[in-house]
């Protein structure tokens, strides 16, 4: 219930109140795209983010906790299995959040995708991977559920708030940039929103080697380190 909640309901109530108050206005002075197509793309990471980021290693660290994992340990089962057992379920959590915003935006609000389709779900499936190997390397190696949950949220919040999901980033100034930088959904919602909007091809190079970097980085230390109990 937690994931039908944050993961598909509160991105379709955000785009609809986005909506009501900003409809066709342009994302901020002198842009020549909308406040819902810049949206878009950050609401859709935020629906990815709160899948891989917030329940994934919530339910990892339960099964630790619960000794589920101390009992697959004597099976065949590795924790890669494990991991992507996880992953499938969060997939379509963030696939169903994914199509019931494009229908919103589409049917209400006259959205327009102004870039290719494909390079859209190229990027969204890169930004998933990246916000899910988060998640796999927090709950691959946290004690216990509480030890999660104060790692998700830490990670979560911020991104949340800073990310440009609410305040875009293009308004923010230069020193604030600098510092929202570093957080990974920041460069997701960079890779979403180029592809949405059709921006130049090399403003998403950055971003995409980021992103592959964090989910190589993740995935490794969420396997080798991967704790059973």
């Amino acid at each position: 219930m937690d994931m039908l909640i944050f993961a598909v309901i509160m991105p379709i109530v955000v785009l609809i109140v986005l909506g009501i108050i900003y409809g066709g206005k342009p994302a901020y002075e002198g842009a020549d795209y909308t406040f819902i197509q810049q949206s878009f793309g950050a609401l859709t990471s935020i629906a990815i983010c709160a899948g891989g980021v917030m329940g994934l290693p919530l339910v990892v660290s339960d099964y630790r906790s619960k000794q589920v994992l101390k009992r697959f340990k004597v099976t065949p089962i590795t924790p890669i299995i494990i991991l992507l057992a996880e992953v499938t379920v969060y997939f379509i959590y963030a696939l169903i959040s994914l199509i019931s915003l494009f229908a919103v935006t589409v049917l209400f609000f006259d959205f327009k995708m102004e870039g290719s389709i494909v390079e859209f779900i190229i990027g969204w499936l890169l930004v998933m991977v990246s916000m899910f190997s988060i998640g796999m390397m927090v709950g691959g190696i946290a004690k216990n559920t509480k030890v999660a949950g104060i790692i998700a949220s830490i990670l979560y919040f911020p991104m949340l708030i800073f990310s440009g999901a609410t305040l875009p980033y293009e308004v923010m100034p230069r020193s604030m940039q600098r510092i929202v930088d570093v957080l990974p959904l920041t460069q997701g919602i960079k890779i979403l929103k180029s592809a949405t909007l059709d921006l130049p091809i090399d403003s998403m190079l950055i971003p995409i080697v980021i992103m592959l970097v964090i989910t190589i980085i993740c995935s490794f230390v969420a396997i080798k380190f991967f704790k059973w109990e």
